[in-house]
């Protein structure tokens, strides 16, 4: 799996599982193009990736701003000279202090979509039309979550956006596929992140849910270096539309 040439974009890629895919791709030889809205976690996160020894930029770009997706792309393909990989991670979590749904607001549920949904659509709407105009195929990998196959209180705008990310996925898989790319989405377990360390470290949250995880551990960022560099690589060439549940067995239990 040596992605030595590969140019993989990974958004959300300064933290979390989105730090942990970038490693994993640097790790295998891929220069890699990072977007995040908070320079000093961007400039931590290069400073990770770069030991590696291949070419890592970072840039501050929020994906639910058209202008910035557009010139984002713009950018990459300027620094770059192409695209391979495309993970769409950026997003807000599910908070935990979400009030009830019968006390949301329009607002609420906008304020999630905004990033979570419209934000994925702008990112793999402008990676496709690259892809695309390149002529050499890619991959396109969304992140989706459990949220999408389970319910859960207080969640329901963060699983209905995960839930179309899934949707999408599928659809661009059957669009783009004779032009040789491929879309596929990640359903992410429990995984240790600066968003989640304090609320999974509660005693009754670990009580009640890693006794569910037959590996009895949380997800850890680099859990994920293997899936982003399969989904990266010419071995996946045959791979497409399809979903991804990495959870350390809670799905089955």
């Amino acid at each position: 799996m040596d992605l030595t040439g590969h140019v993989a974009l990974v958004t959300g890629g300064n933290s979390g599982i989105g730090l942990g895919m970038a490693d994993g791709l640097a790790r295998a030889g891929a220069d890699v193009c990072l977007w995040g809205r908070n320079p000093e976690k961007n400039a931590a996160a290069v400073a990770q990736l770069e030991a590696h020894g291949h070419r890592v930029v970072a840039h501050r770009v929020d994906v639910a701003e058209e202008e910035q997706v557009v010139e984002g792309f713009a950018r990459l393909e300027a620094e770059f000279g192409r695209l391979d990989s495309c993970f769409a991670n950026a997003a807000l979590a599910g908070a935990m202090d979400n009030p009830p749904y019968l006390e949301s607001t329009l607002e609420d549920w906008r304020a999630l979509m905004r990033v979570d949904l419209d934000g994925a659509y702008l990112t793999t709407r402008e990676a496709a039309r690259l892809l695309k105009a390149q002529g050499t195929g890619g991959s396109i990998v969304l992140t989706a979550s459990l949220a999408a196959i389970f319910g859960a209180p207080r969640e329901e705008a963060y699983a209905a956006a995960k839930g179309g990310l899934t949707a999408l996925s599928r659809s661009l898989a059957v669009e783009f596929g004779k032009y040789g790319i491929r879309s596929n989405t990640l359903l992410p377990g429990w995984t240790r992140s600066p968003l989640f360390d304090a609320w999974l470290e509660n005693p009754a949250v670990s009580d009640r849910i890693k006794s569910r995880i037959p590996v009895r551990r949380w997800g850890e960022p680099e859990d994920w270096a293997g899936i982003a560099i399969y989904l990266a690589s010419p071995l996946s060439s045959f791979h497409t539309g399809d979903t991804f549940r990495i959870d350390g067995g809670f799905g089955v239990f």
